[in-house]
């Protein structure tokens, strides 16, 4: 069990805002940190590995205060069994994959864990590469190694698929589950992407303004209240055209661009970005938004 209760005043995009978190969180879970920029979703992360301090509150994890401002603990970095895959992955340039792993390897700990985790991450034909020759996944996975190296209880990923194209990211995100299930860790996963979440995450703690509005799982987060139907599919509005007499939707549902008709009226509410259901009722299609964002880097 991991306890969460504290607070932290930001200055964020979204303004001045008090970070307040408060949730029991089940160990081994992929759980998904949801929100808009600026939420407190990083936050919360860098207050997890202890690269950021709370103003109050406590963390417990598996019986162990990792902070308790009323007890003045705050058990420094180094001392939680924590990995860090950070958003540009923070490799260092002048040392090759083989190196960045070896840096992070705690001292007397078994060398043989990073042949370990080459072979697991396929990297080790790319062992004495430095981090400028490899792609954008390969640096993916090198972080990640580099994170695991620690044989850590947590892992925590800030925004991990953001720099990478759909196919790339579809097969990273599979690794990591694989990786997650391996190692059997609790892993927190900061993500902009409704695929991401529900194809990774078995809990969502959902962020507004720095509260925490909706927790469970993704189904209960995002799906609960909507109408039922023959079939019912989430997806994202990539492109709406008007036709004329009809509206022809292009949604991206999983890996895969449908293209549903429907009349103006039912589309006129929907927007590029909106995150939708779609369901069916007598065989016609029904729309129904879920949250709407217009950067395109959501589009994933």
């Amino acid at each position: 069990m991991i306890i969460l209760d504290f607070k932290k005043h930001l200055h964020s995009t979204q303004g001045n805002l008090t970070l307040e978190v408060c949730c029991k969180l089940k160990s081994q879970d992929l759980i998904a940190l949801f929100g808009k920029s600026g939420a407190g979703k990083t936050t919360i992360l860098r207050i997890l590995a202890g690269l950021s301090q709370p103003d109050c509150g406590k963390i417990q994890v598996k019986g162990v205060t990792w902070y308790d401002s009323s007890a003045n603990i705050n058990l420094p970095p180094q001392k939680r069994p924590i990995g860090f895959v950070f958003q540009d992955y923070a490799l260092f340039p002048n040392m090759n994959v083989e190196e960045n792993l070896f840096f992070a390897l705690p001292k007397n700990a078994d060398k043989m864990r990073v042949e370990s985790l080459l072979e697991i991450t396929e990297l080790g034909a790319l062992r004495k590469l430095k981090p400028n020759l490899l792609s954008g996944g390969q640096q993916q996975r090198v972080a990640l190694a580099r994170a695991l190296v620690r044989s850590p209880e947590i892992l925590l990923l800030d925004e991990p698929f953001s720099a990478l194209d759909s196919a790339m990211s579809h097969k990273l995100q599979e690794e990591l589950l694989r990786i997650h299930r391996h190692f059997k860790l609790t892993t927190f996963l900061v993500s902009h992407s409704f695929s991401e979440v529900f194809s990774l995450s078995n809990f969502v703690v959902h962020l507004d303004f720095g509260k925490i509005d909706k927790q469970g799982s993704p189904n209960e987060v995002f799906l609960n209240g909507l109408p039922s139907g023959k079939f019912r599919q989430s997806g994202l509005v990539l492109d709406i055209k008007d036709n004329g007499l009809i509206c022809v939707v292009s949604v991206l549902v999983g890996n895969e661009i449908v293209q549903i008709t429907s009349n103006r009226n039912e589309v006129e509410d929907l927007h590029k970005g909106d995150w939708i259901v779609i369901s069916s009722k007598a065989w016609n299609p029904v729309f129904v938004k879920i949250e709407s964002y217009t950067n395109p880097s959501h589009l994933s």
